[in-house]
C-alpha cells in the first residue's frame, strides 16, 4: 500500500495514521524498540507492516501485479502500490464520509504535530507531500506517471524500469479498478480487526 492507502487502514488513532504513512522509513525490527523510535509510533508501523503483509498475500492485489507486463513484474509491487491510491483518491466518497481534501489535511497536522520523532529521512520527503497535497493528488492518472517517473529515477537506488510505468495503469484500468474494489474492503476489515484486537490486549 502507498501513503494514502496506508493513512485510510490506520484509522483514526493519530499515532498509528502517522505511523502507516511513515512506516516505509523505518526499518528492521520493533522489538526491541531502535533508538529513537517510540512506542506509539512503533505501533503504528507494526499496523503499517501487518497490512502490506496482508495486501502481498490477497488474490486482488496478487491478481493486480499479474496485469503488470513482463518488463516491469520486478517492480509490479510498487507499482500497484501507487494505482489503489489512485482508485482510493477518485472513489474516496465511497469509503469515506470526510472530504479528501479534509483528511489530507488532517493527516497533515497529524504528522507535524506527532510528539515523537519521526525518521530522519521522512522530513524532506514530508515537505515535498504536504506542499503539494501528494495524498489528495493521486486522482490524477498523470500525477501517478509523474510520481512513478521521479521514484525512477531519485528513490530507487539500482537501475529499474519504472519510468513510464504508468503507461500501463491506463492499460489495464478497468481490471485494476475491478482488483481494487474486491481488495479495499476486505483491506478494512482486516484493519480494524486488528485495531479492535490490538486495544482488547490480544
Amino acid at each position: 500500500m502507498n501513503y494514502l492507502a496506508h493513512a485510510l487502514l490506520a484509522g483514526p488513532l493519530p499515532a498509528d495514521r502517522v505511523g502507516g504513512v511513515v512506516g516505509d522509513f523505518v526499518k528492521g525490527p520493533l522489538d526491541p524498540l531502535p533508538a529513537g523510535l517510540g512506542p506509539g509510533l512503533a505501533a503504528g508501523v507494526m499496523l503499517h507492516r501487518r497490512i502490506d503483509s496482508f495486501a502481498d498475500t490477497h488474490p486482488a492485489f496478487r491478481r493486480s501485479r499479474g496485469r503488470v507486463s513482463a518488463a516491469r513484474r520486478r517492480v509490479a509491487g510498487i507499482m500497484v502500490d501507487m494505482f489503489y491510491d489512485h482508485f482510493l483518491a477518485r472513489h474516496w466518497g465511497q469509503f469515506r464520509g470526510q472530504r479528501l481534501t479534509d483528511f489530507t489535511a488532517d493527516t497533515y497536522r497529524m504528522i507535524a504535530g506527532h510528539p515523537e520523532p519521526l525518521p530522519a529521512a521522512f522530513g524532506p520527503v514530508f515537505e515535498r507531500m504536504r506542499g503539494q497535497d501528494w495524498l489528495a493528488s493521486y486522482r490524477e492518472a498523470d500525477t501517478v506517471a509523474l510520481a512513478l517517473d521521479r521514484m525512477a529515477e531519485f528513490r530507487l537506488r539500482r537501475p529499474n524500469p519504472l519510468a513510464g510505468a504508468g503507461d500501463e495503469l491506463l492499460a489495464a484500468y478497468a481490471g485494476l479498478e475491478a482488483d481494487f474494489f474486491e481488495f479495499l474492503p476486505a483491506a478494512l476489515a482486516f484493519a480494524r480487526g486488528l485495531a479492535q484486537a490490538r486495544d482488547a490486549g490480544g
